[in-house]
């Protein structure tokens, strides 16, 4: 079998830390320099297509719907999220790193059908965090996939997005009956409480790596 080649390298803002793009005929992986395993692998997606069926579903069908995905990734999220949208709705997406989204314009792009080319998509550089706060009602739906969990992987920044504080701003930026998704590798409790303490009603829903029903077992909170 053919061995990964490395084909891109991107700094994490502010961080220090640098990410790897591999590629292996087809398939890719994101790594973080240093450790072990893939970050993501195109051949593992199942999970976060459904981060974004879970949630678009909720809202699918609301005239002019406009929703939020946190961390661009390998861009599947974004993908599902613009199949089961409208025409007219907009998808903005919320990336830190700019080689990764240079990537998912480049030799990435493939492998989830370029959704940084649809007219709905916007790409947001920076903190998703920041555009959180800064726009209330702004989202009907909110899917965060920026970590391994809830709680800071790549930057120990985003633990405010898993805090009381971040949860109760992405209340705020949530339109009324709006959703807010969070994946995660695997189960937290003290989270789902979280939710719960800042008013919101959850549940909480096992997916697996890799469709149909096959690889790890991952999981998506929904919360509105």
């Amino acid at each position: 079998m053919a061995k990964f080649e490395e084909i891109g390298t991107a700094s994490i803002p502010g961080q220090g830390t640098l990410l790897r793009l591999l590629q292996r005929n087809d398939e890719f992986s994101i790594r973080i320099a240093g450790a072990p395993g893939d970050l993501m692998n195109t051949r593992l997606h199942g999970s976060e297509d459904a981060l974004a069926d879970l949630a678009c579903e909720r809202i699918a069908d609301r005239p002019g719907a406009r929703v939020l995905v946190g961390g661009l990734g390998m861009g599947f999220t974004l993908a599902a999220a613009l199949a089961a949208l409208g025409e007219d709705a907009e998808v903005v997406v919320a990336e830190l790193v700019p080689g990764v989204v240079e990537w998912n314009r480049g030799p990435l792009g493939a492998a989830a059908g370029y959704p940084l080319d649809d007219p709905r998509t916007r790409v947001a550089l920076g903190d998703v965090g920041e555009l959180l706060r800064g726009e209330p009602g702004g989202f009907d739906a909110i899917m965060l996939d920026v970590d391994n969990g809830p709680e800071g992987l790549t930057r120990r920044e985003n633990d405010w997005l898993y805090s009381p504080q971040g949860l109760s701003a992405a209340q705020e930026a949530l339109r009324p009956d709006g959703v807010l998704a969070v994946w995660s590798a695997g189960q937290d409790p003290a989270f789902t409480e979280r939710l719960r303490r800042v008013g919101l009603l959850v549940e909480e829903v096992i997916v697996r790596a890799h469709r149909p029903g096959k690889g790890a077992k991952h999981r998506i909170w929904l919360a509105s």
